[in-house]
């Protein structure tokens, strides 16, 4: 891995192009990715700096549109940016994209539209994608002569197998609502198809009261109620010894989870993926349902925007035009087990460790449709808060489905 980020290079600008002096980049702590970033922004005649999760929102909401604002931010893409974009302090880079088609056709067109708002685009990725997909023991399977669902109606059907046979069907870390929140996300989306939820992040509350969406929540209780989760699931979390330990050892069947996922069980669970006991696939289809059966929930990338009022605005612009599909840069992403949102990668792919697995989740994206960006980072931070905290009461029971939808659409 020291061996890629030293080799990590791009054909970026020189120091201060576009305004004079050097452009500044903040982006999110990450020990593995931090430093394969630093070396293509230095190399690009930037500065980096890297904060925290939980402060790193907080700086930048304080600091843009402020002389203290960076040239070029890292960000989630979706309604995370929306708001910055709303308030003109992001720089259109739509221009920039028609001027050189090549660049545009570099990335995954799902990932790239997932910062695309109201019809432009506002940022390029510049990490790998998380898309959430369906986890399964493959030994627990086997015992019980099943095969993975591709169906609503065959993943219920499990349920009760699995059941029957003592094992709890399905490993939820109810303990902390974003893990509920991958079922909804799916459901809405088979159910109702895209448009529902950007609706609801475009226009407000009042587009929660779609009968999708309590369709949605429905067969959420219906899944709930069945024991699809057992029975002690609120007490589980997401960390060593929860949902991901539980998947391991064979007491689940089943883990919808983020393609981190694998790279969890490979450090908690090694013998587990090692031996091939883990398997993986899309998020099943509901028959009569408006939404594509290709379309992906999850973080579909991170990005890096620029800001309007940026002093170096060219330099900045010319190195998220350059760097972010620059050969190197995404080899280095490679070797760090990252699947970049950039066409034409799956030879690398396939040349790389755990590459059964990458490949499959750089195809899954490749043919999706629509890639919905998780929506505790679509929607705005209290509206996310409100919308969780509701999802944990509507899985813990003590909300029905029709209040979930009425405390939503309330505002």
């Amino acid at each position: 891995m020291v061996a890629a980020v030293a080799a990590c290079g791009t054909s970026g600008p020189a120091a201060g192009s576009g305004g004079g002096g050097s452009f500044k980049v903040w982006a999110l702590q990450d020990p593995v990715l931090n430093p394969i970033e630093k070396t293509s922004v230095e190399g690009s005649g930037g500065t980096l700096e890297t904060f925290g999760n939980d402060p790193y929102k907080q700086k930048l909401r304080v600091a843009i549109g402020s002389p203290n604002a960076p040239d070029v931010f890292f960000n989630w893409g979706g309604g995370n940016l929306k708001e910055y974009v709303d308030a003109d302090k992001i720089a259109d880079l739509t221009p920039l994209l028609d001027e050189n088609p090549s660049l545009k056709s570099a990335f995954l067109p799902s990932v790239l539209d997932g910062a695309k708002i109201n019809g432009k685009y506002y940022g390029l990725p510049m990490r790998g994608m998380q898309p959430v997909v369906l986890f399964y023991n493959k030994d627990v399977f086997s015992a019980a002569g099943a095969t993975p669902p591709t169906t609503w109606d065959e993943l219920l059907a499990l349920v009760d197998k699995f059941k029957a046979a003592g094992v709890q069907p399905i490993a939820l870390a109810g303990s902390q609502a974003w893990t509920e929140l991958m079922w909804i996300e799916y459901l809405l989306d088979r159910i109702g198809g895209a448009d529902v939820f950007k609706n609801i992040r475009d226009n407000g509350p009042a587009g929660w009261k779609d009968p999708a969406v309590l369709e949605a929540a429905t067969k959420v209780k219906e899944l709930v109620d069945r024991g699809g989760f057992g029975t002690n699931y609120a007490s589980v979390g997401y960390d060593v010894g929860g949902a991901s330990t539980i998947l391991a050892q064979g007491k689940a069947a089943m883990h919808l989870m983020g393609s981190w996922e694998y790279v969890n069980q490979l450090g908690q669970s090694p013998d587990f993926v090692k031996n091939g006991k883990l398997g993986w696939v899309p998020f099943p289809t509901l028959p009569g349902g408006k939404g594509k059966p290709d379309t992906v929930v999850g973080n579909a990338s991170n990005y890096y925007s620029v800001t309007s009022a940026s002093k170096t605005l060219d330099a900045s612009k010319k190195y998220v035009a350059t760097a972010l599909n620059d050969e190197k840069y995404v080899q280095s992403l490679i070797d760090a087990g990252d699947v970049p949102a950039v066409t034409g990668v799956k030879d690398k792919l396939a040349k790389a460790a755990n590459s059964e697995y990458t490949t499959w989740i750089y195809e899954l994206v490749e043919k999706a449709s629509v890639f919905q960006l998780s929506w505790d980072q679509d929607l705005t931070a209290d509206q996310s808060t409100k919308m969780l905290t509701q999802l944990q009461e509507l899985f813990l029971g003590k909300t029905s489905p029709q209040a979930f939808v009425d405390a939503l659409a309330a505002g």
